[in-house]
């Protein structure tokens, strides 16, 4: 027999850590190769992890609701194999550990002050909007750590210890835990200041909602993507009548045929991709002391569900046909409802097309998907009376708002680009414009 560790895998290209929303399995449950063993959540993904081997569940380290970074070890599994030496200490070890809080109770809560670099964002938030004394917490996590499902239980239950409430005993113990704490005053008084919540007034019939895993994440990217990239905005009009005329006239017999619909959205991120691939400028990231054109054209979409907005990736999009899009659309879309996206679902993407029009926006400045160079929003398409040919005629119109990183990108190469899918669009007739 031997033991095997498994860990957090990279759930996606920028991911650095992961959050264990759900564990499938418990101590003792026999598990094969490849099979589920605990649900992750990201910022970029919801996802399954699977065994890296066949065994038997030996324990379980991460704690539901724990986040951890990549590469930590979230459980141990028994295997089939040599290494029987590896099974024998990784059995002595909990003995050991079991005798050391008996021998050494007087001085446990140095441990916790010890730990505290060790707190995650998500627990010293809630810490500091509840006024918790975290000092004063019992961790259910690794090595004692306190999670965001400890706090959230203290929370619950309202029996909350503060500052004031330290009892006696606990000060008056051992010399070196009352000096502990005089160490790390400076970061206890400093911590407050760099992730300072504010201050909200609650009365009577609001409702409190936690931040999840996924929404944090949501927000840390979004901010980070907002204090580093020097965003800009610009917007092209763009009549569409022809293109809405064509769909609709083959979007029946699409559906009939394929099974799946022919959305407006698939001819948009079409256009899209044809002109990144004649303005490869715009395919860029921002890479500190260079700047990286990418070869592959692979579109982030924008899809949300109620609670969390997620990026699924169409590979190759300048390769793919009207068709391949639309199909592509549709089953990233039912797999992000159905909580079903895979971490490579998410991963290489280098310009994004949202829909926003499927909510009725007529404007908007999106945020840039970090670290590409821009986002195109897709507005609403509606019917306005414009001036063709001399005369006042009412037209289908739609207008496309471009957010870019101007540390990589300018007016002059975005307002190129924007006019390229204009006339793309323009031009989409049943002649010039094959589905297939």
């Amino acid at each position: 027999m031997a033991i095997e560790k498994i860990t957090m895998p990279q759930l996606g290209e920028s991911v650095t850590e992961g959050t264990i929303s759900k564990w499938l399995v418990s101590v003792g449950d026999k598990v094969n190769k490849y099979d589920p063993i605990a649900e992750v959540m990201t910022d970029k993904v919801n996802a399954e992890i699977p065994s890296s081997f066949t065994g038997v569940i030996k324990e379980i380290i991460a704690q539901e609701g724990e986040t951890l970074p990549v590469g930590a070890v979230i459980c141990t599994m028994e295997t089939e194999g040599e290494g029987a030496g590896t099974e024998t200490k990784q059995e002595e070890a909990p003995k050991a550990e079991a005798a050391a809080p008996a021998q050494v109770q007087a001085a446990a809560p140095k441990k916790p002050a010890g730990e505290k670099g060790r707190y995650s964002p998500a627990v010293l938030r809630l810490a500091q909007e509840h006024n918790i004394d975290l000092e004063q917490v019992q961790g259910t996590g690794m090595g004692g750590r306190i999670t965001r499902k400890d706090v959230l239980k203290l929370i619950e239950s309202g029996n909350i210890p503060t500052p004031s409430q330290a009892s006696a005993p606990v000060q008056a113990s051992v010399q070196t835990v009352q000096e502990a704490p005089k160490a790390e005053a400076p970061v206890a008084a400093a911590a407050p200041k760099q992730a300072a919540a504010p201050s909200v007034p609650v009365q009577a019939g609001d409702i409190e909602i936690p931040v999840t895993p996924v929404r944090k994440a949501i927000a840390t990217n979004m901010l980070r993507s907002k204090h580093e990239a020097p965003h800009a905005w610009t917007m092209v009009e763009v009549d569409v009548t022809n293109l809405v005329a064509y769909r609709d006239s083959i979007k029946d017999e699409f559906k009939k045929r394929e099974g799946f619909n022919l959305t407006y959205f698939a001819f948009f991120v079409k256009a899209v991709a044809q002109a990144l691939k004649e303005f490869p400028q715009m395919n860029s990231m921002w890479a500190g002391d260079k700047i990286v054109q990418k070869k592959d054209i692979n579109i982030s979409i924008a899809v949300a569900t109620d609670d969390a907005l997620f990026v699924p990736v169409i590979k190759h999009a300048d390769e793919k046909t009207i068709k391949g899009i639309a199909r592509e659309i549709a089953e990233l879309a039912a797999k992000v409802r159905a909580g079903k996206l895979r971490p490579e679902d998410m991963q290489g993407g280098t310009f994004t097309v949202n829909n926003t029009g499927s909510f009725g926006s007529v404007q908007s400045m999106g945020i840039i998907n970090y670290p590409q160079a821009a986002i195109l929003q897709v507005e609403s398409i509606v019917k306005r009376p414009v001036v063709k040919d001399g005369m006042l005629a009412v037209r289908d119109m739609v207008n496309l708002c471009l957010s870019l990183d101007h540390r990589v990108l300018d007016g002059l190469i975005c307002g190129r680009f924007l006019a390229r899918v204009k006339e793309i669009l323009e031009n989409i007739s049943k002649d010039n414009t094959p589905i297939y």
